[in-house]
């Protein structure tokens, strides 16, 4: 399952979506003022500290509710109906409206509406609300006619995601033309809600985006039980129009809070929608060509089996947790203020905050894949493994993850370099970058799939998350320099502190395996002792160390505790 998402909200999984250094820059501040700083919704410029770390601990925590919302949203999609071909169909038939949000809204955001939206705002106020007011309503006539172009065309569609049904079960073509249709209003509120989002972000206001990605996630977990022995599959559907609905309102209530009180104007001339139309041009030709890496993802998946989606769907949930917990918050944090700072000719400030978002996100991820490599089936089983979910569908599972680990270590060094060059109203570079990677995807999968299976797929999409990643590096390096001297120092430091953690974690797993008791409770005592260690071995190195990042969350969870005492 491909990782195409770049901006959050969507739908496999919520999110969508920087840390004290030695050095600081002549804007200055201390780690603790990272800490400390409260959310600003004034339309002022910040420093390169303030607020950051807080921000995306705002966002960081709404995504850890989505994230375990949800998990308990896969795990009951996975009890009631098991990994099975009505599941892949519902896959399929759920990533229509995700692909068009990430067409229409998920790219634009962080490339365009975020960086344009935040420099309006820097301006005066009015000039905010025209614009906000403007874009809304063009966003309002464009997403009626796709909802009305989508119940028409469900069935192209679905024969060309999933037409591998046609040999393996055509019935579940018909389910998944039949799902489409349901699902079409999704994307009327997914994609409102996202550019409302993208307003909030402007205006730094994070904490309703950050509650909404989490009640996005409510609508299965509480549709698909009561409705599920009525309607069966398309319960889930219903889960998703109520999940997404849910959180269009919620964003449409923060943005009144805020007190933009936009009108509706049809202003397509409008200076501001040209300069995001300018910006978003070459994502867009990028996300056509992803588009196309996506559905010929889901094409060939649909012809290795009628289990093969489903499989690698739980596989993704797993891998992209630490993703949207991590990667998305503190890259979406570090976006308005890198475009703030770069507006401003302020190199310096730019350069440090997206030093400490790396080293921050390097620090952060590292612990979370080697937890899922070595630990991977035992959390498959805690999770999944019940009701309808079978102990072959969690084997198949962790062989999928344990590849998808792979890339979401580059997947996740890759949204702060993306979002580096958005800042800087460069969205050409990446989008290029990104027509490439799919096609290593491409040449990977054709060459893997029949091979390998499905497994093939899961190679071709860590290759093109690798070779994208490698390439952003190399040209972040060219354009904006060399950003501190001690970044690289923290990353030996980070990988010799995961070392470790990984060598606890199989020392601690390898005896308690055969002596715990089989069962949940067996299962979760070898996750949490060989765990827990492992990550307490992790953090006793960084402190040792003296990582100023490490050293920043131990002072964040002192503080938080005197608060609590």
């Amino acid at each position: 399952m491909s990782l195409a998402r770049r901006a959050p909200p969507s739908l496999p999984e919520q999110p969508f979506e920087n840390d004290g250094s030695a050095a600081e820059s002549s804007s200055g501040g201390d780690p603790l003022a990272m800490i400390a700083a409260d959310e600003n919704p004034e339309l002022t410029p910040v420093t390169p500290s303030q607020g950051l770390a807080r921000s995306a601990g705002v966002l960081a925590v709404g995504n850890l509710v989505s994230r375990v919302l949800g998990l308990l949203r896969e795990i009951v999609i996975a009890a009631l109906f098991g990994a099975t071909g009505q599941v892949s169909a519902f896959r399929v038939a759920a990533q229509v409206p995700t692909l068009l949000y990430d067409f229409l809204v998920g790219g634009m955001l962080s490339a365009a509406l975020v960086p344009v939206l935040s420099d309006y705002a820097r301006r005066s106020r009015r000039e905010f609300v025209q614009v906000v007011g403007a874009l809304i309503s063009l966003f309002v006539v464009v997403l009626t006619g796709l909802v009305i172009v989508l119940e028409v065309a469900a069935p192209a569609l679905a024969v060309l995601l999933a037409g591998g049904f046609r040999t393996s079960d055509p019935a579940l073509l018909t389910l998944t033309v039949q799902l489409i249709r349901w699902l079409a209003p999704v994307v009327w509120f997914l994609s409102l809600s996202g550019v409302l989002m993208a307003v909030l972000y402007a205006l730094q206001r994070f904490t309703f985006p950050a509650v909404a990605t989490a009640i996005f996630n409510l609508g299965i977990v509480v549709a698909a039980p009561l409705l599920a022995p009525m309607i069966g599959i398309f319960s889930l559907a219903v889960g998703l129009l109520f999940g997404s609905l849910a959180q269009l309102t919620l964003m449409f209530v923060d943005v009144r809070r805020a007190d933009v009180a936009f009108t509706w104007g049809f202003d397509w001339r409008h200076p501001a929608l040209r300069r995001i139309l300018w910006l978003y041009l070459p994502i867009a030709a990028g996300l056509v060509v992803s588009l196309f890496q996506v559905g010929l993802d889901r094409r060939l998946a649909s012809g290795t089996g009628e289990q093969s989606i489903a499989w690698m769907a739980n596989a993704t949930t797993l891998q992209q947790m630490p993703l949207g917990l991590i990667s998305v918050a503190i890259s979406l944090a570090a976006l308005p203020r890198l475009s703030q700072f770069y507006a401003a000719g302020d190199d310096a400030a730019y350069r440090q905050t997206l030093g400490r978002g790396l080293r921050m996100l390097w620090m952060l991820i590292l612990p979370a894949g080697i937890f899922l490599w070595l630990l991977g089936a035992p959390v498959t089983q805690l999770l999944f493994e019940r009701g309808a979910f079978t102990a072959t569908d969690t084997t198949q599972v962790t062989r999928a993850l344990n590849i998808y680990l792979l890339g979401m270590i580059f997947a996740a060094v890759d949204f702060p370099l993306n979002f580096a060059f958005y800042a800087r109203f460069n969205t050409w570079l990446p989008a290029l970058v990104g027509v490439v990677s799919v096609g290593i995807y491409i040449v990977a999968a054709l060459t893997l799939v029949e091979p390998l299976g499905y497994l093939g797929l899961v190679w071709a999409d860590t290759a093109k998350q690798a070779g994208h990643a490698a390439i952003m590096v190399v040209l972040l390096w060219r354009v904006v320099g060399r950003l501190q001297t001690d970044t690289l120092r923290g990353f030996a430091i980070i990988a010799l502190a995961g070392g470790v953690m990984a060598g606890v974690i199989y020392l601690v797993a390898l005896p308690l395996a055969g002596a715990l008791p089989t069962g949940a409770l067996g299962t979760l005592a070898l996750v949490s002792l060989a765990g827990g260690m492992g990550v307490a071995a992790y953090l006793a190195i960084l402190l040792a160390m003296r990582l100023p990042e490490a050293q920043m969350l131990a002072k964040l969870h002192s503080l938080h505790r005197r608060n609590l005492s």
